[in-house]
């Protein structure tokens, strides 16, 4: 876990693909438990510290996550996330060029609980949700391309999904259909950027997360 920003209200960190936002059955500790403790060690604080959850990435997606240190900051940034007020930019390499370098995805998704999976549709169907994004190509490698993607919804496993149903699985994603897996069991998606306005001092917050310390990131940020 890195520190990218913290003020009295919110701290962000940049999570690595192999750390969960919360506690889930694998009984791993939770990144919450994680900037709990750094919390508590930087300040003394005696007791139990507040660290609340505003949002999740996947765990095996690296980037930013933002947590809020008080009360008043985790009810307004719930507020924000529901209202689309924090602007958030993805980063995914993919195998496979897209047709276009860029575009707008539209498709109908419907999550599959048992599977922990999202499949992703043409025309509507029972139960799904609308699940739309931008994105557009921004470097490419020999074999690989680096795509920025911007999300007009929230759905489970949209980005992944989705890139999927256009033949542009992620690398290391087996779920949605890459050849093999990541060395470190991770996928080559990140939360690159962030932007919104800080739910209590008014200010423009603007935060970048820098990739995973992987030569393939490298090469393409390279090739930009």
């Amino acid at each position: 876990m890195t520190v990218l920003y913290e003020d009295n209200h919110i701290i962000i960190v940049n999570k690595t693909s192999s750390e969960i936002v919360q506690g889930d059955k694998t009984g791993d500790k939770p990144l919450s438990d994680i900037v709990k403790e750094y919390l508590k060690e930087k300040y003394s604080k005696p007791g139990n510290v507040f660290c609340g959850v505003t949002h999740r990435l996947d765990r095996p997606t690296s980037g930013i996550v933002i947590f809020a240190k008080t009360s008043k900051a985790l009810s307004r940034l719930n507020d924000m996330f529901k209202n689309k007020e924090i602007n958030k930019t993805y980063w995914a390499i993919v195998k496979n060029t897209p047709e276009q370098i860029k575009g707008t995805l539209r498709h109908y998704l419907v999550r599959n609980e048992k599977q922990n999976k999202s499949y992703a549709y043409d025309m509507e169907k029972t139960n799904s949700k609308l699940a739309v994004l931008h994105y557009k190509l921004i470097a490419n490698s020999l074999k690989y391309n680096l795509l920025e993607i911007n999300l007009e919804t929230g759905r489970h496993h949209q980005i992944r999904c989705q890139l999927s149903k256009i033949g542009c699985p992620i690398k290391g994603d087996l779920k949605y259909g890459a050849e093999r897996s990541n060395p470190d069991g991770g996928i080559s998606l990140h939360a690159r950027k962030v932007s919104f306005i800080h739910p209590v001092s008014k200010v423009l917050i603007e935060v970048t997360a820098p990739t995973p310390n992987d030569n393939l990131w490298k090469v393409l940020m390279d090739a930009m």
